[in-house]
């Protein structure tokens, strides 16, 4: 995994990913955060970092096809 892509997981994706609500799914994330030794929970985080970064990467290759955003407005 190259510095970039570590980095922008860290400053990016990592931050969006924190900020998502996950109503039903917040049972599941402390059921697991509870049961796994530390080591565990930091192999974990190092899946979890693979995964989010390469969704990320395919949401980028694929995105080609996706509708345009309109144009933003310039009075801000």
């Amino acid at each position: 995994m190259s510095d970039f892509m570590l980095w922008l997981h860290a400053n990016y994706i990592r931050p969006q990913i924190d900020a998502v609500e996950k109503n039903e799914y917040e049972f599941h994330f402390h059921i697991v955060e509870r049961k796994l030794s530390p080591a565990n929970q930091l192999n974990l985080e190092h899946i979890l970092e693979f995964t989010a970064i390469q969704a990320f990467l395919l949401g980028f290759r694929t995105s080609e096809g996706l509708t345009p955003l309109p144009p933003r407005s310039h009075n801000l």
